[in-house]
């Protein structure tokens, strides 16, 4: 019974530090910038479900510029179809063995819920249902998307000076994986690194999003 209590009194603790995380705004004050009015903007999608939340930039020569690296490793984006690239970060384990939730295995949960390497997922996709609830639209000054455009750059793992494409691994035809650099796990995963990129291009979040609902609240509460 004492264990219980402690697990209880562990849980309790969580959902309280998650709850106070989307109350919370990061950071704390707006930032002080100058008028964007008459710059240019760009449009970017926060894309979310139940646990995992992803980035869609519009697919354009403009954002190619900072990726030049994945028409080579063989994704589509000359298609012309294709609209948006998304980009994902999460723990390598789990990404890459667990493609749908019927093919869930034991080691990936234990690897997300301690620590596990990273991997970046790049996906190309036509033209996106912007209602769809599970889409989060922001606009924003194109000097914000190339701050932010950057630091998803930064996130791939650099070696001898390439990207490090990840051999044979990928859903479909039209996704790659790539190694990342920092590590995983449940309470600093793939939502913290979503708030972090968004947070590069001025805008607010909760000070700790582990859930994809606590992320998009703090978003829709804090920049308008």
């Amino acid at each position: 019974m004492r264990y219980l209590k402690w697990l209880a009194v562990g849980l309790l603790a969580i959902v309280f530090l998650a709850v106070a995380g989307m109350l919370i705004p990061r950071p704390l004050f707006p930032p002080a910038t100058a008028s964007d009015q008459g710059q240019a903007v760009r449009t970017i999608l926060v894309l979310s479900n139940p646990i995992h939340t992803d980035l869609a930039f519009p697919l354009d020569e403009e954002t190619l510029g900072y990726f030049p690296f994945l028409e080579a490793e063989g994704l589509p984006v000359r298609h012309p179809m294709a609209r948006w690239i998304i980009f994902g970060w999460g723990g390598r384990a789990f990404y890459l063995e667990t493609p749908t939730w019927a093919e869930l295995k034991p080691m990936p949960v234990v690897k997300s819920l301690t620590l596990d390497q990273s991997v970046m997922h790049v996906e190309v996709v036509g033209e996106l249902n912007l209602q769809n609830p599970a889409i989060y639209s922001i606009t924003i000054p194109k000097g914000d998307f190339d701050r932010m455009a950057r630091a998803v750059a930064g996130s791939f793992r650099i070696s001898d000076g390439t990207v490090q494409a990840i051999p044979d691994k990928s859903y479909g035809r039209s996704d790659r994986f790539f190694e990342a650099n920092g590590f995983f796990n449940a309470l600093l995963g793939c939502n913290t690194w979503t708030a972090s990129m968004l947070r590069q291009a001025g805008l607010r979040t909760g000070l700790w999003n582990p859930l994809p609902v606590s992320l998009i609240r703090s978003l829709s509460m804090f920049n308008g």
